[in-house]
């Protein structure tokens, strides 16, 4: 079965640099934007229904959180990007959904790229880019489509719970990164639960024509993982030993924690890797198993009938004086001597544990 790609992308050899094109693929989905206002006392949630409704977030003594769905609506990410002084080479990284995880810091804001796996109705595991702009009062999150894993943040917004809103947006940008790296944990359980049920199969020799494929899957299932996982970790390093006013000292500690969930996550995945390729060679291992059982039947019975096909043969041979061809029972005595001598070779090779 052919690899379906990740993504086409649709930008081309020698395009002007900070040219904002939509690589992905979900070219019909609709604008959402969703609007969070809210400080120590109040908060206000809206569905915004222009991008130039954004634009009142700017200057506030609150602190929002805009959460746009649709990245392939580019025009009014650049009209957004030109109200908030985003550099053209962002707005580029933003639609751009092959991009790396990174941080880049622009002086008067902070732009993060990361990616966000789920596993999706089918139980195909999806990974999906999640760019952050973090402004002096403000946090802008893009997606390519509806769905994530924010709701608990939204959850505590609502409902004053925690820090959140005695925080500055910072912490905001905190709390929704530890919510993607938190889901990561539920990645790897999934993943541990599929490497169990497969070593299960090759332990007790349930061994299927598409077991190979499936632990290939899962191989690179992981390997998906992996990238979005390693280079977050520098993401949050960098982040932790920047000097930008952005984010306030006493958060850069909250920063720490995620790096210490980071580490745990990167060191499952690297022992589900190990796992993942020792399962390839038990399997591999389960095969040439089962093709040494039936070769050795097949050397067992060759071995039983090469003695008896010699005294037919000898027996076969056209000759006129062959002893006991005049004899009356010489056939039953022929059929006899090659009955025992069956019955010997078996207990012979029983005997020797060789069935």
């Amino acid at each position: 079965m052919a690899r379906k790609r990740l993504y086409r992308s649709k930008k081309k050899l020698g395009q002007i640099p900070g040219t904002v094109v939509y690589t992905g693929e979900r070219s019909k989905e609709k604008l959402s934007l969703e609007a969070f206002d809210f400080d120590k006392d109040s908060f206000t949630e809206k569905q915004l229904a222009t991008i130039e409704d954004c634009f009142d977030y700017k200057n506030t003594n609150t602190v929002s959180w805009v959460n746009l769905n649709g990245l392939n609506h580019v025009e009014a990410i650049e009209n957004l990007g030109k109200h908030y002084d985003i550099h053209h080479l962002v707005l580029e990284d933003i639609v751009n959904i092959a991009q790396r995880p990174k941080v880049d810091d622009h002086q008067t804001y902070l732009f993060v790229v990361l990616k966000m796996l789920y596993y999706n109705n089918n139980n195909q595991l999806v990974s999906e880019q999640v760019s952050f702009i973090l402004g002096k009062n403000y946090v802008f999150t893009f997606q390519e489509a509806e769905g994530d894993v924010f709701d608990p943040i939204r959850d505590r917004i609502r409902n004053a719970k925690g820090r959140i809103r005695n925080m500055q947006a910072d912490y905001l940008l905190y709390t929704l990164i530890d919510a993607i790296v938190d889901h990561y944990f539920s990645i790897i359980e999934i993943l541990g639960d599929k490497i169990e049920d497969l070593e299960t199969d090759v332990f007790t020799n349930k061994t299927s024509d598409d077991l190979s494929i499936q632990i290939q899957d899962l191989k690179r299932e992981v390997l998906r993982v992996r990238r979005a996982v390693f280079p977050l970790r520098d993401i949050i390093n960098k982040i932790e030993k920047n000097d930008t006013a952005l984010i306030n000292s006493k958060t850069i500690h909250y920063f720490k924690d995620v790096y210490d969930h980071l580490t745990q996550v990167s060191e499952n995945i690297e022992l589900h890797r190990e796992v993942i390729g020792g399962l390839m060679g038990m399997y591999l291992t389960s095969i040439s198993n089962k093709m040494n059982e039936v070769m050795k039947v097949l050397t067992i019975m060759a071995s039983i009938f090469i003695p008896l096909t010699f005294i037919a043969g000898v027996y076969g041979m056209n000759f006129a004086y062959i002893p006991e061809l005049q004899y009356k029972y010489a056939y039953f005595v022929f059929w006899g001597v090659m009955v025992v001598l069956f019955l010997i070779l078996l207990y012979y090779f029983k005997r020797k544990k060789w069935l």
